[in-house]
């Protein structure tokens, strides 16, 4: 019962319920206190009337009067003479004198929690005002016992009530309570179970339809992220399935580049000038296409292997690249520039970064040739202290919105119709490998540039 949140909110109902009603008790115990003091007061000051109007009673009746009263003796001020009206004999000494003629608030509460904690049976005396000014003070002898034991009849009775009226509420606002919250809130957790189940069936998603305004929040946060969730897993499935069918792609390819690797052996034997000047180059792009298909094979057994750190010269990569690239063009009006020092070297790995600016320049020059209209692109590198800085820039028409949006995303749109985003993806995976980072530089009418950075200090440790 304690476990669960209907249970403690029931066993908190009544202790909150008990406690209100202990704060309520003690006050009442004073009032009634006072109550029994001014009666027995009231009830004395007519006893002695019944003296004034006839001086002749005797004993017996006099002895009634007090014991209907309640008190040994009553003493009357009226006139400013002090008379003893009626009198008996007192058993002990007064232990005590109350003053109920202008009592504070807690004054009384402390004599009475004095009269429930004192067990002896002690004599009181007792002064007020007599009622319809029959004088000036009154003023009894009693005995406390008797209060105290009707005080204490007062308040089991008070506890009694409470401890029902404390079940009866507590029981109602159980009910209520499971009624209208947490029936809702199951309701909700069987909903996320039911959705657990499969969460790749769309059909699944909540409909918020609750009334309270916090539970229906709730449920409109639940739905988004089931909605999301459910979308990417429905993703997670399609690249699944894509990766498969590029594995297998790339399997086949890679046997059929590598008997094409075999035939550019045998082209660069030739002694024409212009096949010993591009079959170097042929070779180096079947080379890399091979290692590109074997790279997508361990991808999709998750094996991809970390960079191979080597120390080369940038500035044949980038001369690969534009080389690649400008053949690719072909007759389009588009230039390519390159400014990198002859003298500088990477620590990194050649094939990758060859991917990387490859993969840049090819987004590029598809962007620019996309416009119908001239452009040129620029690959320019510098070297820090602490690392080295590799820029891609083109006068293209710059990136869509949803390109920028979802800028290193696969599958989210990319840079030219019906691309797949997938080279920036590789791109910065790659510059990721090496602790580096690709960042988009600017992109607007003017054109977009991209921006390497890779670290010294971090691959130097790789060592």
């Amino acid at each position: 019962m304690f476990k669960t949140l209907s249970g403690r909110f029931l066993v908190l109902t009544l202790i909150f319920v008990i406690l209100a009603e202990v704060f309520i008790l003690v006050p009442s115990l004073a009032r009634y206190r006072q109550d029994y003091l001014l009666l027995r007061l009231e009830r004395a000051q007519i006893a002695s009337l019944a003296l004034l109007a006839d001086d002749m009673i005797s004993d017996e009746l006099e002895a009634e009067l007090l014991d209907n009263a309640g008190v040994f003796n009553v003493v009357l001020r009226r006139d400013e003479v002090r008379q003893l009206a009626l009198s008996s004999p007192i058993p002990a000494p007064i232990e005590a004198t109350y003053d109920m003629r202008a009592p504070g608030s807690w004054a009384l509460i402390r004599d009475a929690l004095m009269v429930m904690v004192d067990s002896t049976d002690p004599i009181i005396r007792v002064i007020g005002n007599p009622v319809q000014d029959g004088g000036l003070l009154i003023e009894v002898t009693m005995e406390q016992g008797p209060l105290r034991m009707e005080m204490f009849e007062y308040g089991w009775n008070v506890l009694f009530m409470s401890a029902a009226i404390s079940v009866i509420t507590a029981f109602l606002l159980f009910v209520a309570v499971r009624r209208f919250l947490l029936l809702p809130i199951k309701a909700v957790v069987r909903h996320m179970t039911y959705y657990a189940e499969a969460p790749q069936d769309a059909r699944r998603v909540i409909d918020p339809h609750a009334r309270l305004a916090e539970l229906r929040e709730a449920e409109e946060a639940l739905r988004s992220v089931q909605t999301q969730l459910t979308a990417a897993l429905k993703q997670k499935d399609r690249l699944a399935q894509l990766g498969e069918g590029v594995a297998k792609v790339s399997h086949d390819l890679r046997n059929i580049l590598t008997s094409a690797q075999l035939f550019t052996d045998r082209i660069e034997i030739s002694e024409d000038p212009a096949v010993q000047r591009l079959a170097p180059k042929l070779v180096n792009s079947i080379t890399r296409a091979v290692h590109l298909c074997e790279n997508t094979l361990a991808f999709g057994r998750a094996e991809e292997a970390p960079p191979n750190l080597t120390r080369f010269q940038l500035s044949e990569i980038v001369s690969d690249v534009i080389d690649s690239e400008r053949l690719a063009a072909g007759d389009y009006d588009l230039s390519f520039s390159e400014d990198v020092p002859a003298g500088l070297t990477l620590r990194a790995d050649s094939e990758q970064i060859y991917r990387v600016l490859s993969n840049l320049v090819r987004n590029a020059r598809q962007a620019i040739v996309a416009t119908g209209k001239s452009g040129e692109i620029c690959i320019h590198a510098a070297e820090t202290e602490t690392d080295w800085e590799i820029s891609v820039t083109d006068t293209g028409p710059g990136l869509p919105p949803r390109a920028k949006e979802h800028l290193f995303q696969a599958f989210h749109g990319g840079a030219t119709k019906g691309g797949s985003g997938l080279g920036l993806v590789i791109a910065a995976e790659l510059v990721r490998g090496h602790g580096g980072t690709l960042s988009l530089g600017q992109t607007g009418p003017e054109g977009t540039s991209f921006m390497i950075l890779l670290p010294k200090a971090e691959i130097l440790t790789q060592d």
